[in-house]
Parts: structure tokens; sequence; C-alpha cells
């Protein structure tokens, strides 16, 4: 058996892990970095990135669909969904490649093999005992099933999702949250039958109530069906499909059915509950600076309770790096992290909604104004429909931002640093924002709060 030894120890090398590892040699310090499949974790291989591959393909296709109202003539001719595995491959594969580069360019030891956490400063990798100074949990997450459902035949998780080498013809899917609505928007441009079951009463459930409404509206207009307020109840399966049972007695059949009920901590078996960390049904237990009870060994990414996102995992990594260097790091709640859902429309939001602000603050003390995106040019252009919602504290800081429509996640780095930088619609009202932009729905909403709008009423 052999020893290596670390300032700290990362196992995982996911987007916390990799983004702790690079933070770290940054600020000096050895790095240790273990990976028993490749670095980039779920969000390279399996998620966020090949996924949002096939979102841009479906846009491409809808595109070449509505092509002749922009005065182009094109002929949609379907989709070839082995030429788009290949793209969706040489996208992972490029950015896999890049990361790799990375990694090795900044001196960073990436141990190969499964590991065990086997004490409070050892991780064990096969015959080889791996020590840090410190340890950083960052083993990610798993695709969650229901009890009694159980993966395999015609239903599904979004990983073999990402592998078929066909478009379904008429598919299920369990869950209207930010994977099901978005495999639902990629079928559908694809030309499937989509219906998505939800227990609770709106899709995206998490979002502002008005803009799940209108994720709603836009998918009925789609064709893309949905049953909400409704729990699973069983599933059946042969060679020709699926039939789903709901609570209600209706059945839905389908060629397929896609679990989307979220996903799990990957702790299982990796030795963190012997070692004598704190854990409540999977999850890691820290404090708000992310170390557990166990001194020198912190967590980060999906492993710790809260929102599941890449980029919250790249921010849990690189405040751990810091706060292990003695920089003291500002803490960023879940709440302020922005938030995605990649189908269309998009649906993009930062902070508190109006409900959430209301419950907080008060509801007397709480105000907000909804731009309808009918009037900002650039969205006439594009041909999409939706709303920007910002939420603010009467006489006080903006505490929330809802968006609904094509491209608006790419507005979501303004709101967050409103938000985060507790700015007042005032302080916004003066930078006027380039004209004709999607940005600029986001200015007038900040116009009216701040009483003097420009192209609202």
């Amino acid at each position: 058996m052999s020893e290596q030894n670390f300032d700290i120890v990362i196992l995982g090398g996911g987007s916390g892990g990799y983004a702790a590892a690079l933070r770290a040699v940054e600020l000096g310090f050895t790095v240790g970095l273990i990976e028993k499949d490749k670095l980039g974790g779920t969000c390279l291989h399996r998620g966020c990135i090949p996924t949002k591959a096939l979102l841009h393909a479906a846009e491409v296709a809808d595109t070449a669909k509505e092509s002749a109202k922009f005065g182009v003539q094109a002929a949609f001719q379907g989709i070839d969904i082995n030429a788009v595995t290949a793209y969706r491959e040489e996208v992972v594969t490029s950015k896999w490649k890049g990361l790799q580069g990375l990694i090795k360019a900044r001196g960073i030891t990436v141990i190969q093999g499964e590991g065990r956490l086997v004490a409070p400063n050892a991780v064990q990798v096969g015959d080889d005992r791996i020590v840090g100074k410190n340890v950083i949990l960052a083993t990610g997450s798993y695709s969650r099933s229901l009890p009694g459902l159980e993966i395999g035949g015609r239903v599904i998780t979004s990983e073999q999702a990402l592998q078929l080498d066909f478009v379904p013809k008429k598919v299920a899917v369990l869950g209207g949250g930010v994977i099901g609505v978005e495999f639902a928007s990629v079928w559908r441009s694809f030309g499937a039958e989509v219906t998505i079951i939800e227990a609770l009463p709106h899709l995206v459930p998490n979002e502002e109530e008005s803009v799940s409404k209108q994720l709603e509206r836009a998918f009925r207009k789609r064709g893309i069906d949905y049953k909400l307020g409704i729990r699973f109840q069983s599933v059946t399966q042969n060679d020709e499909g699926v039939t789903v049972t709901l609570e209600n007695g209706d059945t839905v059949e389908a060629e397929l059915l896609l679990v989307a009920v979220g996903r799990g901590p990957a702790t299982q078996g990796l030795g963190y509950e012997e070692v004598g960390i704190t854990m409540d049904r999977g999850f890691v237990i820290t404090d708000e600076r992310l170390a557990t009870n166990v001194p020198g060994v912190y967590a980060v990414g999906d492993i710790v309770p809260g929102l599941q996102l890449a980029h919250r995992g790249f921010q849990q990594g690189i405040f751990v790096a810091e706060e292990i260097a003695g920089l003291e790091p500002i803490v960023v709640e879940d709440v302020n992290i922005p938030k995605v859902t990649y189908c269309e429309p998009e649906v993009a939001s930062i902070g508190y909604t109006q409900a959430k602000a209301g419950e907080k603050y008060g509801a007397d003390r709480v105000e907000s104004y909804e731009f309808n995106l009918a009037g900002n040019g650039k969205s006439h252009i594009l041909g999409t429909s939706g709303s920007i919602k910002v939420v603010r504290v009467t006489d006080g800081p903006v505490v929330g931002v809802h968006m609904i429509g094509g491209r608006v996640g790419e507005l979501i780095g303004e709101a967050q640093l409103a938000v985060n930088w507790e700015a007042y619609p005032e302080d916004i009202a003066p930078f006027i924002h380039a004209h004709p932009t999607q940005n600029e729905a986001f200015g007038e909403a900040m116009l009216k709060l701040a009483g003097k709008p420009l192209h609202a009423i």
C-alpha cells in the first residue's frame, strides 16, 4: 500500500470538486483530485452540457419549421438523431478535453479510481491511501425514482434519455420540474407527443406562480399536455409501451416513461457516516461555511442540502478553497443563486418570489412590476412572448427577478448583480440599456419601479 500526501484532497471531480481544485492551486495548495469516472461529472457528461446541446438542436428545428414567417424559405425534413448525437458528443468531448488540459496545466494531481473516506484526513483508492490536511467531499448526485417505481426497460431516467437512438412518438414525463420540462420541450420540438405528470399544482413549481402559469399556457399552445396536482400510482410496460396509472384512475399511454422526480445525493457506501459525519437522508450536513461536524472535512455541491445546480457547485468549491486559505469569503444564500430552465420558452429567476418576499418582509412592504415582452422590440423580432417581473421592498432594494421568454436565461447575470448587491431600482434606472435588446425589458421594469417609466404605463 502506498500513501500520497496533499494539502487538500477532493473526492469527486465534478463541478464542485474541480472548481475547488482550480481555486486551491491558485492559492498555493497542493491538491489530489479523486474521480472514478470522467472529470466534469454529471454536468459535463450527463447533464447540463449535453441536454443544452439537445435543446439548441430543438430550437433550430423549431426555427426551421417557422422560417416562412420570417420570409425565409426552408423545408424542415425531420430529425436525424444520429447527427444530433454526433453534434452533442462533439460539444461534450471538446469541453472535456479542455478541462483535462486546464487541470494538467494547473498542476493538479488526478487520482483515477473510486474513493472511500476512511479517516477524517484520508481517502482510500484501491491500494492507495490519499491523505490531506483538509478533505472536500464533492461526490455529486444520481437520478432518483419513487418508492416502488423501478427503472428499466421503457422506464428511463435522463441519463438513458440522452442515449436514445430514436425519437419516440409518444412520451410520458413523470415530474414537471427543470429536468422534466426540458426533456418535454426537446421531444415536442423533435415531433413527439408529450404528457407531463406533476403532483404539485404547477409546472416548475418552485418558480414565481405567474411564470409557472405562463409556461403552462406556452406548453399548451405548443401541444404539450400535462396533468397537474395528480400523483403517480403505478406503471406497467410491455413490448409496445408503458401504461401509467394515476391516483385518480386516469391512465397515460406512451412508448416511454421518463422519471424526472429529482436527484439524490451520491453518498451511499463512501464511508461518510463511519467517519462520523452528520448525515440526513443521504445528504451531508454542513454549517453555512460548508464545514461538516468533523474538523477539516468540508462538503460542496449536490450532496449538500439545497439547490442542485452546477454553478452552485462551482461557487461552493471556490468558497471552500478560499475558506481553507483563511480569506473569509462571503456566503451566498441559495435564494440568491440564479436558476435557469432551458425549455422553450426559457425560465430564469433569482431571489424571492413575491409571495416569499411578502412572508419575509411583510406583504404590505413589498411591491413588484411585471413588464410584458410584447412591449420589447427585440423579443418581437425573435418571435417570443413572456415577461420580466421585478420584486422589491417598498423604498428598498430589489429582492427578486423572475423571467420567462426565449433566451431570457442570458439576462440573469444583471439580475444577479442587482439582487446580490441589494440595488434599488433608482440605482439602476439611470443606466439605459442598449436598444434593441431583451435587456431593455429588465431596464423598463426598473424604470417603472423607480417611478419614471419610459415604455410602460
